[in-house]
C-alpha cells in the first residue's frame, strides 16, 4: 500500500494544528480560515470532512484512502474543552488517566498527547540535559529512604507556597508519608520521621539533601563537617540510622522525578476538589491521593523480605525533641530562652541546684528536664508544670 506524499502530509499537520486550536477555543473558525489561506467556506468543509473520516479525512483522497481508525470530531472536541475548561493543569498523562477514570473516554495516550501539542494547549516537552548513570534500587524495603521538601504553590497561587515533606522507599518508590507544612525545618522533618518510624519500624539509612537541618557545612567548604552533629544528626545516631547527604542533586534523582510527579498531579487535583486549606489537603493527601500514588507507582523490590525493624522500647518523643544540656541554679530553677522552669523537690535528692539536666522541646510544644533516667519534670509552652505526680 502506497504512503501519503510528504507534500500532502506537511499540509496536513499544519492544517490539523489550525482547526484543534479552532475547536479547542483558542482561535475562531474565521480566523482558522485566514491563517490557512481559505474561504469560511472551504473551513467548514474542512471541518465536516474531519468531523466524518477523523483526522485522516483532512488528507487528499485521491492520493489515499482515509484511514479506518478514527475519532469522532464531537469527541475531540469534548475531550480539548475538557482539558481547558477543567484540567487546564494536569499534565497529559495525569489527564489521559483521568479522562478513563472520570469520564470514561478511552483513547491512547498518544493521540491525547498529540491532540493537546498540536492545539497548542499542552507544551512540547524539551530535550533533556546530559546524562547521568541511573543507581541500582536497594534490595529490600527498609534499607533506605528518602527525605526532602518540595516548595510549591500546592494550594493554588493565592494561598501562596508551602513546603511538601515526604519521605520515599529506596527499594519499592512507596511513599510513606506525605505532609504540607509551611516551612520545612528540623521540627517538620522531625514529625514525619517519627511518624514513619512508629509505624513501619526502625530504617537502615536516610538519604537527604545538604540542608542545615541535617548537616553541618562550613561557609566555603565542598564537604559537611561531620564533627558537628545538627539534631536530627543526633536523633538519627542515637537510632542507629545512617544519615547519607547527597552531594547534587543529580544524585537525588529518583527523589526529584517523585517531586515532579507530585507537582504534576497534586495541586491540580486539590484545586479540582476546591480543597484550599492546609488541613482540609493533609487529609485529603493521606486518606486519598498517596494511597491512589502508591497503587500506581510503587514498584516490586528485588528481593522478598524488609529491612525495617520493630522498635523496642526506645522513646521516640525524648529523641525527636529539641534537646540541650543546662546547670540548675540554687533555687532548682532552669533558664530556657525567657522561660525559667521551676523544679519541685525529688524523692532521690534533697536539692537538685548544680546538676546538669538534659532539657527537651519535644514536637508538642511540651518541655521536659531529664536528670538521667529521671524525669524531673513537664511543663508547657508557657513554662507551667503540667504533671507534678509524673514528675515527682
Amino acid at each position: 500500500m502506497r504512503l501519503y506524499p510528504a507534500r500532502a502530509v506537511e499540509r496536513t499537520m499544519k492544517v490539523q494544528e489550525v482547526i484543534l486550536r479552532a475547536m479547542s477555543g483558542q482561535i475562531k473558525w474565521f480566523e482558522a480560515a485566514e491563517i490557512l489561506g481559505m474561504s469560511p467556506r472551504t473551513m467548514r468543509r474542512w471541518k465536516d470532512r474531519m468531523g466524518h473520516n477523523g483526522y485522516d479525512g483532512l488528507f487528499d483522497r485521491r492520493t489515499q484512502r482515509p484511514s479506518a481508525r478514527r475519532v469522532p470530531v464531537e469527541l475531540v472536541e469534548k475531550v480539548l474543552h475538557l482539558y481547558r475548561e477543567q484540567y487546564f493543569d494536569y499534565n497529559v498523562k495525569h489527564f489521559h488517566e483521568t479522562l478513563e477514570r472520570e469520564h470514561g473516554i478511552e483513547l491512547s495516550y498518544t493521540w491525547v498527547k498529540t491532540a493537546l501539542q498540536t492545539s497548542g494547549l499542552a507544551a512540547r516537552r524539551s530535550k533533556r540535559g546530559r546524562h547521568h548513570k541511573r543507581r541500582p534500587r536497594r534490595p529490600l524495603p527498609g534499607m533506605m529512604l528518602h527525605i526532602d521538601g518540595s516548595t510549591h504553590a500546592w494550594l493554588g497561587a493565592p494561598q501562596g507556597k508551602q513546603d511538601l515533606i515526604t519521605l520515599m522507599d529506596d527499594a519499592n518508590s512507596e511513599t510513606y508519608y506525605a505532609r504540607l507544612v509551611d516551612q520545612e525545618s528540623t521540627a517538620t522533618i522531625m514529625a514525619g520521621l517519627l511518624s514513619v518510624i512508629a509505624a513501619e519500624g526502625l530504617f537502615c539509612s536516610l538519604y537527604s539533601d545538604r540542608a542545615s537541618h541535617f548537616v553541618h557545612t562550613p561557609k566555603g567548604a565542598t564537604r559537611p563537617d561531620r564533627s558537628v552533629r545538627t539534631q536530627i544528626g543526633r536523633a538519627l545516631d542515637q537510632l542507629g540510622i545512617e544519615l547519607i547527604p547527597a552531594n547534587s542533586p543529580q544524585a537525588r534523582g529518583r527523589c526529584e522525578r517523585a517531586y515532579g510527579t507530585f507537582q504534576g498531579r497534586l495541586p491540580q487535583e486539590l484545586r479540582s476538589r476546591g480543597i484550599r486549606s492546609v488541613d482540609e489537603a493533609n487529609q485529603y493527601i493521606k486518606e486519598v491521593y498517596l494511597p491512589r500514588h502508591n497503587q500506581k507507582f510503587r514498584v516490586d523490590p528485588t528481593q522478598t523480605g524488609t529491612a525495617f525493624v520493630p522498635l523496642t522500647g526506645q522513646d521516640l518523643d525524648k529523641i525527636f525533641s529539641h534537646q540541650s544540656e543546662r546547670v540548675i541554679a540554687n533555687d532548682n530553677t532552669v533558664t530556657l530562652g525567657k522561660l525559667r522552669l521551676q523544679i519541685e523537690q525529688q524523692t532521690f535528692r534533697f536539692s537538685m541546684a548544680k546538676c546538669r539536666v538534659l532539657v527537651c522541646e519535644h514536637l508538642d510544644q511540651t518541655i521536659s528536664i531529664h536528670y538521667g533516667p529521671h524525669l524531673l519534670g513537664l511543663y508547657d509552652q508557657t513554662g507551667q508544670l503540667l504533671d507534678t505526680k509524673r514528675a515527682a
